[in-house]
């Protein structure tokens, strides 16, 4: 056994299987590293029609899943994360069209210069070699992070979860055929979901073959790579949103964007979870607010000033606490505050937000112009739904994940966000003094 495998946990067998996975993973990077733009492009068109050809397969899997999910209980939002149909399998593969479209960063100069001396410096874009990616009930996530991957020519482990274990197995299945049919090689595209709890283990100690972890799922799995992984780590994924209306709000669009926030896909990462009304708005916007969130499903949480709103507004409310502040509900709730000023309401931002995505809903110039420059989130938006923060809607093709630390990459992760960079020194017989 390898010292590298010594300082990995579960039992020999898994760590062997999925160090073993990792060193595949490590030999398929490097031709990868060499392929050219029309030779991973090709592969990917391979992979959407392969993708279109085996639906029936992937959507029987895929019930296989949404079966065992029901059975143990399951909450309807994750199942809905989790269902795939023959639509979303036809728009799994139009995304892998998309990213095939996009230009690739490889290779692509970020900076450079020549010296005094005539030595020529260039910054280049580079493959990042090995990606692990732990996620949760998502197997479009799958497609997307595999597709990614390839394209800026990077392998990719994948532990999609127990949940998905049956729709991941077929859609890895498909993508590593299409990929050795094409001439790339199979092993760049891994997953190692059959080894549970005990394989992510390995994988986030698999320092030296795996060369970035993206963990994308709830704050509990986030957390345990982040304290558990010694290979650096991406955080990404949860999403405590927040949409602040001000006093100078054109209030129709105020509402729309709200209900779109919140209502629109309550699920997942960017959908709002606490809005924050200005106090100038309390009497009168407020109840007309909360009449459309309850209209449209929504359970309240409201402190003490958004509390008497609702009872203005003949609505149900309970008294918000800081569970719910702070909360990811992933269905339909939302914490509502009542502030003074975009200063408060930053300063809420500040304490509870995850720092993924916060809008402000203003005509005041000045309003959103402070909101932007003193909200330190990785999206902010302005007079738009936080439901934008999307690798497909941002002209990325699709995400592995959206990055809400500072560190390399923020906001969500594309084909750049997969590369680093190498700098190439180029001179004629050139020495030091």
């Amino acid at each position: 056994m390898t010292a590298l495998a010594e300082t990995t946990t579960g039992s020999s067998d898994v760590t062997e299987a999925v160090l073993g996975t990792c060193r595949r993973a490590k030999v398929a990077s490097r031709p990868l590293r060499l392929a050219t733009r029309a030779a991973k492009d090709a592969a990917l068109l391979a992979v959407a029609d392969a993708l279109e050809a085996a639906t029936a397969r992937i959507v029987a899997a895929n019930a296989e899943d949404l079966e065992r999910g029901r059975a143990a209980g399951t909450s309807e939002h994750l199942l809905d994360r989790l269902a795939l149909d023959a639509g979303r399998v036809a728009a799994l593969a139009a995304a892998v069209r998309e990213v095939a479209a996009l230009p690739d960063p490889v290779g692509e100069v970020v900076r450079g210069s020549t010296l005094p001396n005539g030595l020529r410096l260039r910054e280049l874009r580079v493959p990042m070699g090995v990606l692990g990616v732990v996620y949760e009930a998502r197997p479009n996530v799958t497609v997307d992070v595999a597709v990614l991957a390839l394209k800026s020519g990077n392998a990719v482990v994948l532990r999609g979860g127990s949940a998905a274990i049956s729709t991941n197995t077929v859609l890895v299945d498909v993508v590593r055929a299409a990929l050795e049919a094409s001439g790339l090689p199979a092993d760049a595209v891994q997953g190692i979901d059959e080894h549970g709890r005990d394989g992510v283990g390995v994988l986030l100690t698999a320092r030296g073959l795996v060369d970035l972890l993206v963990p994308r799922g709830g704050a509990e799995l986030i957390q345990r790579v982040v304290r558990e992984a010694t290979v650096p780590v991406i955080e990404t994924g949860v999403g405590n949103c927040h949409v602040y209306v001000d006093a100078s709000a054109d209030l129709a669009q105020a509402v729309e964007v709200v209900l779109n926030a919140k209502t629109s896909r309550p699920s997942v990462c960017n959908a709002a979870e606490t809005v924050l009304v200005h106090s100038a708005l309390a009497a009168d916007f407020l109840p007309t607010l909360l009449r459309a969130l309850t209209g449209a499903g929504v359970r309240l949480h409201a402190d003490e000033r958004a509390l008497a709103a609702a009872r203005a507004a003949g609505v149900a409310a309970e008294p918000v606490t800081d569970t719910d502040w702070a909360a990811e509900y992933h269905g339909l709730e939302i914490a509502v505050g009542v502030v003074d000023s975009v200063e408060a309401a930053v300063d809420h931002i500040g304490r509870w937000s995850s720092a993924h995505t916060e809008a402000v809903m203003a005509t005041d110039v000045r309003v959103s112009d402070y909101f932007c420059a003193a909200v330190d989130s990785a999206v902010v938006a302005v007079n738009a739904s936080t439901r934008f923060t999307d690798g497909g809607e941002f002209g990325l093709g699709a995400e592995v994940g959206i990055s809400t630390q500072k560190l390399h990459a923020r906001g969500p992760m594309g084909l750049a966000e997969l590369t680093t960079t190498t700098w190439q020194v180029l001179g004629d017989g050139h020495v030091r003094a």
